[in-house]
């Protein structure tokens, strides 16, 4: 398998192109914004116009779009995937989608004669470039068998969860993980700051304990310095909750905590942060606090 296309080349799709570009692989990609594919195409990818065009080129599309709607229209929309009428396709989801809608794309895919993965990672642009992402996969196993040689350059880990949709429940939960991280890191960094100790000396000290996390040792020494460039921004993060929330209710589960989140990061963006990255939500948390 050496034929692979990619749709939506976002900050994590424009990675991960170019990491494929960079293994060896033939690559053909679409954008709906034609400037986000100038730095694959300068690296021998080649532009097409349109999902269905994606589709007749290779042998796995990767879609990496912003939800579930977006997912359905490059699918199944005017020109769209399934209208390439190749039956050798595989087609493989990176988006971050509730897990019912999910199982929804891979039936109608399904009449369509092409099996669809799910296949949600952890990690941003940053390790998406070095093949370094956490992939969590599901669906029909005989088909991630002939991809997992592909995902395996994709990610340096990769989990094979079972049938369709699981991946995606996993995926939410570990948002969920990184939303609340987020917060309390915000909070504590403006806790102490308010009683006129440094900040920096709090992380040592959670650094040097049991709840120590990647966020802490890493990102949360840029919110205190501002610094938010963005690896997921905000508003990303703001519609992945809203998701977690939606398969919260549709399976009849209470979650109390992630919808306080939920219109905390909603009052973040109404602010205008949402183009900032995720850990930016502690800008919303002095703002409130200004006053005070």
């Amino acid at each position: 398998m050496k034929k692979i296309g990619i749709i939506g080349l976002g900050m994590l799709g424009n990675a991960v192109a170019l990491h494929l570009l960079d293994s060896g692989f033939e690559v053909t990609v679409f954008n709906r914004n034609k400037d986000k594919t100038i730095q694959t195409k300068e690296k021998g990818a080649v532009v097409v116009d349109s999902p269905k065009d994606v589709a007749q080129k290779s042998d796995l599309v990767i879609i990496i779009v912003k939800d579930a709607d977006a997912v359905k229209e490059v699918s199944f929309g005017k020109n769209g995937i399934a209208t390439g009428e190749n039956k050798e396709l595989i087609v493989a989801d990176m988006s971050t989608i509730d897990p019912s809608e999910s199982k929804n794309i891979s039936e109608k895919f399904q009449e369509f004669g092409i099996n669809k993965l799910d296949i949600p990672v952890m990690g941003g642009p940053n390790v998406a470039i070095t093949g370094d992402l956490v992939m969590m996969a599901s669906g029909d196993k005989e088909s991630f068998e002939e991809c997992k040689s592909v995902f395996e350059k994709i990610a340096n880990k990769v989990f094979f969860l079972g049938e369709k949709g699981v991946a995606h429940s996993i995926k939410l939960a570990m948002n969920l993980q990184i939303t609340m991280l987020a917060l309390a890191l915000s909070e504590g960094i403006t806790l102490v700051k308010k009683a006129d100790v440094d900040p920096k000396i709090f992380l040592e000290i959670l650094n040097s304990t049991y709840f120590k996390t990647g966020m802490s040792e890493n990102k949360a020494f840029k919110m205190i310095d501002g610094k938010y460039e963005p690896t997921f921004t905000l508003e990303n993060l703001k519609k992945d909750i809203t998701t977690m929330t939606n398969a919260a209710k549709s399976l009849g589960v209470e979650l109390p905590m992630i919808e306080k989140a939920e219109e905390v990061y909603k009052n973040a963006v109404n602010e205008g942060l949402g183009g900032i990255d995720y850990t930016g939500i502690i800008e919303y948390i002095k703002r409130i606090n200004e006053s005070k």
